[in-house]
């Protein structure tokens, strides 16, 4: 996919977090004909390597390492992916408090010494950060075309401490425009990304799949929920990031209503599905046959229920946590989508690939890498 505004992108831009999950299609995006000097700084950059991006060890919440990377380097463009995978909801009580610590060493230290490194270095005109859709729910009510208006949230009201640490991070970020000389700050904000190399929502699906588990759904299905395909996401921070450079050329200050600094944007596919239409057609781009009558669907409060007996029996059983949570059950019933006309207007966002094409492309990649797996394991 070409990027029709790639040539607006500066000398050197540096993505962090450029070996994961969205950074690896950040930088693949960039390396697209364009003229830019493309690096990576992750925590370990053995994985993921793409032939024409320069690779840097780091940890980002060490000062030192961080800013020997960008005088190395001298980016005039940061965009900032790195973080620790948000917990699964059926971990141990002991694993989400150690989580909830990593969360806020990398998701606020790592970026609070980026943006101060930044800032001092000198030469950094525009800082892209990856938050989270996430930051402004509370994990549990419905979110209808939620917008940028709707306010972060602490706790109590925020009870998922990878969001929270996702949106004190945004906040942070956005603190920080015009702070440092000219260097400018923008964070965007995907819900739900899928997408090739994909550790979490996807794998899940299929995983499931191959149980044998497409025959039940847990609610009536009227919930519509925002997905997101990571291509796209990637798309929307390379916006961002021209957006911000555009914005330096500019001879005069742009109206509030026009401002893209300082700001946050919703990013979707602007193509919110029904929670388990999305779910089948996964399943049916991996082979799946179930028809409609051959579903048997679990009331939202019966299910509740099931969960909760079952929280409590591995309770008992040694303080394990179940597949089945109430977590689960209400994730899978709530109506969660937004809006992303602020995107579409000043940054120029729109989704590159819909939903039916992103989730083929999405199970192929599965499936090619697992029988690729399969061979090499065959030839071991």
């Amino acid at each position: 996919m070409t990027n029709p505004r790639s040539s607006n992108l500066p000398s050197s831009v540096l993505v962090v977090g450029g070996c994961g999950f969205l950074g690896r299609h950040i930088v693949s995006q960039l390396l697209e004909p364009s003229t830019s000097k493309v690096s990576v700084l992750d925590l370990r950059t053995t994985d993921n390597r793409l032939p024409g991006a320069s690779y840097y060890d780091a940890d980002i919440t060490s000062p030192e390492a961080v800013r020997a990377v960008f005088e190395k380097v001298r980016p005039q463009i940061i965009i900032h992916t790195a973080s620790p995978t948000a917990m699964q909801d059926n971990a141990s009580a002991a694993q989400k408090k150690g989580a909830k610590a990593l969360y806020y060493k990398v998701n606020v230290g790592g970026t609070r010494t980026l943006i101060e490194q930044a800032g001092q270095v000198g030469c950094v005109k525009a800082f892209v950060f990856t938050s989270s859709a996430s930051a402004v729910h509370d994990g549990h009510s419905d979110l209808i075309n939620a917008d940028e208006r709707w306010p972060i949230l602490r706790a109590p009201k925020q009870k998922d401490a990878y969001s929270e640490s996702k949106g004190v991070a945004e906040e942070l970020v956005l603190a920080a425009n015009r702070k440092y000389g000219d260097m400018l700050t923008i964070a965007l904000r995907p819900a739900g990304i899928f997408g090739e190399g994909d550790m979490q929502l996807i794998p899940n699906l299929l995983l499931a799949y191959e149980k044998g588990q497409t025959r039940f759904q847990l609610g009536e299905n009227e919930n519509l929920f925002d997905f997101t395909y990571v291509g796209n996401v990637a798309y929307a921070h390379i916006l961002a990031a021209v957006a911000l450079m555009d914005t330096h050329a500019l001879t005069t200050q742009p109206l509030d209503h026009e401002k893209v600094d300082g700001q946050a944007f919703f990013v979707t596919n602007a193509q919110p599905l029904y929670f388990w239409d999305f779910t089948r057609m996964v399943w049916k781009a991996a082979g799946d046959k179930t028809t409609p009558e051959q579903v048997w669907t679990i009331e939202k409060g019966l299910g509740l229920l099931f969960a909760t007996i079952i929280e409590w029996l591995f309770w008992f059983a040694g303080g394990r946590t179940p597949n089945l949570t109430r977590q689960k059950v209400q994730f899978s019933c709530m109506t969660r989508f937004y809006c992303v006309d602020k995107a579409k207007k000043l940054l120029g966002y729109g989704p590159k690939w819909e939903m039916e094409e992103a989730i083929l492309r999405t199970v192929k990649w599965f499936q090619e890498r697992d029988a690729k797996d399969g061979v090499e394991k065959k030839v071991q």
